[in-house]
């Protein structure tokens, strides 16, 4: 299945669920629980009010080697939005994407979706755990704060 083919699907347009396409073209299904919208939200929140020169969007769909994964929150630039403002899937990550992990996800699948990112031109990888933990990365591994928005928490609360 092709990423158009999952947004022309009339079925699918209303469901609960986060949609992400696996390298063989299978819908891949996450559900939503509140606390995970929370955190969202918040990591949204903030990082518009410490990084307010781009945008900040959630549930970006980004389109990888990996085929399309939907990060929970990105921000990009005016010069990276303008280039893939007007695309249904991007062709470029956004400089930082944000997942929050799920009690359904596994340390691999963020570690893959954090190198998938980066490959894809992300600049940092943001990682919160379910308790709202805050992890950042980038090309070089870990790092002990963000260096695009060096005052954002290493903790969120809701």
């Amino acid at each position: 299945m092709k990423w158009q083919e999952v947004l022309d699907d009339k079925s699918l347009q209303d469901i609960p669920y986060k949609i992400e396409l696996n390298r063989w073209g299978q819908i891949v299904m996450s559900p939503a629980k509140n606390r995970h919208a929370m955190l969202q939200g918040r990591i949204a929140e903030r990082l518009r009010a410490l990084h307010p020169g781009g945008g900040v969007f959630p549930e970006c769909a980004i389109d990888t080697s990996d085929n399309v994964k939907v990060a929970d929150v990105v921000w990009l630039s005016p010069a990276r939005c303008e280039k893939v403002k007007h695309e249904d899937v991007f062709s470029i990550a956004p400089e930082i994407c944000v997942e929050v992990a799920s009690p359904s996800n596994t340390a691999e699948e963020m570690m893959i979706k954090r190198d998938l990112y980066l490959e894809r031109g992300a600049v940092e990888f943001w990682l919160c755990d379910e308790k709202g933990t805050m992890s950042f990365y980038n090309k070089d591994g870990k790092l002990p704060a963000s260096l695009l928005v060096p005052g954002f928490p290493s903790k969120i609360e809701i």
